[in-house]
């Protein structure tokens, strides 16, 4: 349990950055992250740190898939942590 929450905390820190260096991208109007990389992180154990940045930076969050995909990998996220809370 413990390594579990310690790769979600570090994958979630890894994507709240990655998601705040696209908005700066943005803004600056230059290179951007693939859109592809910003739901794999989120999928991959980084949820909870996209939806506090999109929410946060106010990023993404006009995009249909950012709001279904993010929120859904957090909820399954959260309830693999349950399985293994309760095994």
């Amino acid at each position: 349990m413990s390594l579990y929450l310690t790769l979600i905390a570090i994958i979630s820190g890894i994507a709240f950055c990655i998601y705040l260096l696209d908005k700066l991208f943005a803004k600056m109007g230059t290179w951007r992250v693939p859109e592809l990389w910003l739901l794999s992180v989120a999928i991959a154990g980084g949820a909870a740190g996209a939806l506090l940045a999109m929410t946060l930076f106010r990023h993404k969050t006009r995009h249909k898939k950012f709001t279904i995909l993010v929120p859904l990998a957090l909820v399954v996220q959260i309830a693999v942590f349950a399985v293994i809370l309760f095994d």
